[in-house]
This record gives structure tokens, sequence and C-alpha cells, in this order.
């Protein structure tokens, strides 16, 4: 089998209606694209301001989690408590 060949798309069910309403509730939860109140932004830029918002949530998160496993190492706790956060913080 080639790998070029594509299986048929579960996506392809959805009403073009439906695809509408996704994409505006992608928008709503986009901050930079939330601040337009009656207007709605192309489907492509709501996709690529999806993709960049996830991104930086991403890179927060792995900072917020650096930051919190320092303090981990900095903090006088036990190391049944310090490997209970880490399992936690991994998940």
């Amino acid at each position: 089998m080639s790998s070029n060949r594509r299986e048929p798309k579960a996506a392809s069910k959805f009403t073009e209606d439906e695809i509408d309403e996704l994409v505006s509730k992608l928008q709503a939860l986009l901050p930079q694209l939330n601040q337009r109140t009656n207007s709605r932004a192309s489907v492509s830029k709501i996709l690529e301001e999806t993709c960049s918002h996830i991104k930086r949530l991403q890179r927060e998160v792995n900072g917020l989690s650096e930051r919190l496993s320092r303090l981990i190492d900095f903090v006088d706790i036990s190391d049944v408590d310090a490997e209970t956060m880490r399992r936690f913080l991994g998940q």
C-alpha cells in the first residue's frame, strides 16, 4: 500500500455549518482574535493563531514546570513529596 494513499476522512462527515461553528469557537478562545466583536477572521488566520497560541502555552507550561522543579530542589521537602509532585506534573 502506498503511503500517499489517503483513507476517507472522518472529518468529511461534518457539515459546513458545523465547521463554521467550530471555527467560531476557536476564534472565541484566542485572545488576539477575541477582541473583534462582530467580525470574523479568515479560517486560515484563525488556524494560524490557534497554532501560535498553543505553542505559546506549551512554552509557558515548560517554563513553569522548570521553575517549579527548581523550587522543589531548593525547598526542604521529603523525597516522597518531591517524587509525588514530579509524577503529578508529568501527567
